[in-house]
Order: C-alpha cells, then structure tokens, then sequence
C-alpha cells in the first residue's frame, strides 16, 4: 500500500491516538513546574550524517536546544574525536544496534552474540541508552544490555516495519525482576517518514502533534537523521529534505511555549523517572 493511502486508512490513529497516555498513577508533575518535556534525538546512520553532527550541534545550540546522537557502532567509521566533542559541548551519545543490518532481533542467539559488543561501545561511550536500527524491538532482550533507558519504541506509528505501536506519551519502566530500564518511545513523526517519504514541505504535521501533547502535558520525543538534512550549501538530493524545517521547528517551540518545557539529555530524564517512579505500576 502506498503511503499515501495508508496514511488516510491511519487517519484516526495518526499522528494523533487520542488513546494513549501512560501517565503514572502518583504523577507529580516535570521538573519547575514545565508543562511538558522536549526530548531530541539524532540516529545517524551512515558516514554522511556523522559529518553532519558538529553543523547541527551549532545550530541547536544558538537556538538554545540539547540533544542526544544515536550513532551505529559498526556500520560506518565512527570518530572517536566527534564522539568526544558531542559529550564536551554539552549533548548526549548514545548506541543504535550495532551493523544498522536488520539482522539484530532475527534470533536469540545473535542478540546475545551482539550484545557483548554493543555492552563495549555503551561503555566506551560512556553512553546511557540504546536505540534499535528500523525501530525494531523485543525489549525483553534488552536487558542483556548495560543501559539506563532504550527508545525503541513509539506511541503510534503505522509506518514503521513493527508498527505494534506503545500508547505511551510519557516515559515507562520496563522490569524483569529486580532489573529494570526507562523506556522513552518517541511520540513525534519520524523526519525521513514526514519530509522524503510524504514529501512535505511544511512542519504541520509536527505543529499539531506537539501542540496536542502540550495539552496533554505529555513528552515530545522527536527523532531527526541528520543523514537527510540538506543545509542548503549542495544541491538537495531525492532523499533529502532542508534543515530549515527542522530549524524552523525548533523556533516555533520556542517562540509558542517559552518557559514551558523541559529539555534534559535523555539520560537526564531517564534518572528524574527512576528516581520519582521506579516502583510505579
């Protein structure tokens, strides 16, 4: 099915389900009384993109946003310098998979054998979180590895190959036993699925969505590639879209809700909701 057809068949589910929620039972509120939570994460997923990281890592900055970098350890040549300066200016890194190859979930056995793996880049990293490449998940199998949050999953988004979405809008606790992690869904539309795949040209979409989880006092969790960002210095390829519209994002947060959000590093929100409700069911 075409996406555009399957996006009118989604219409009452997408981008909005009015039925998700997750809000905790002794829900106090985000820190400083915000009225919702901007969480922004980047999945780089080829060299291009990694090149792209320090320009998009200005530009928030002068807009006065923080992010996290999703980076795929084995895919790609992944520098250690800019792997340093993303944690010096203040942003976040985390561990997307290992090969970015689809085959990660395809059986128990190649999780644990990937795992010792991903386990050596979460530390050398210094990272908190994981992410799955394709937005695949078994989140049980997670807990093989040495994290603090994932953000593999999503509140609704029929357009992802494991479309099974969470009905989330705030954080939640995964556990097994005496173990647990901070799963973090993303609740905005993915850039590649608005801008190249629906060719968009406007961030309407994104407006909307964000303003309905204002309302709801929920957290916005937007991912970006930089891999599909074109900044407007070469000649936009078919798979591109331009990071105006990203940046234009940005300021239409903070030119509407001034003082209302909350925008930690993941792993920072991640600890602020095991710390309030880690025993919360």
């Amino acid at each position: 099915m075409r996406i555009q057809q399957l996006s009118k068949a989604v219409h009452s589910r997408w981008p909005i389900d009015e039925s998700a929620d997750g809000r905790p039972q002794e829900w106090t509120g985000w820190p400083d009384g915000k009225k919702f939570t901007l969480i922004i994460m980047h999945d780089v997923e080829t060299h291009k993109g990694m090149l792209k990281c320090s320009r998009l890592m200005n530009r928030e900055t002068e807009l006065g946003f923080k992010s996290c970098f999703n980076i795929v350890p084995e895919r790609y040549f992944t520098s250690m310098e800019l792997i340093s300066e993303i944690w010096e200016r203040g942003f976040e890194v985390g561990v997307q998979g290992l090969k970015h190859d689809g085959k990660l979930y395809r059986s128990k056995n190649i999780f644990m054998q990937r795992s010792n793996r991903i386990n050596n880049y979460i530390d050398i990293w210094k990272a908190s979180g994981f992410r799955s490449p394709a937005m695949h998940h078994k989140l049980d199998w997670l807990f093989l590895l040495k994290i603090k949050y994932d953000s593999s999953t999503f509140d609704t988004d029929p357009f992802e190959p494991q479309p099974d979405g969470v009905k989330h809008i705030y954080p939640y606790m995964i556990r097994n036993g005496k173990t647990s992690f901070v799963e973090l869904p993303y609740t905005l539309a993915q850039d590649f699925t608005l801008f190249v795949l629906m060719k968009k040209n406007d961030t309407e979409t994104w407006r909307k969505k964000l303003d309905w989880l204002v309302e709801k006092g929920g957290m916005a969790l937007v991912t970006v590639h930089p891999d599909y960002m074109n900044f407007g210095d070469l000649p936009q390829r078919f798979d591109e879209y331009p990071a105006d519209l990203f940046f234009g994002f940005l300021e239409y947060i903070r030119e509407n809700y001034p003082g209302q959000y909350w925008n930690p590093l993941p792993k920072d929100l991640a600890e602020f909701w095991r710390e309030k409700y880690e025993t919360d069911r």
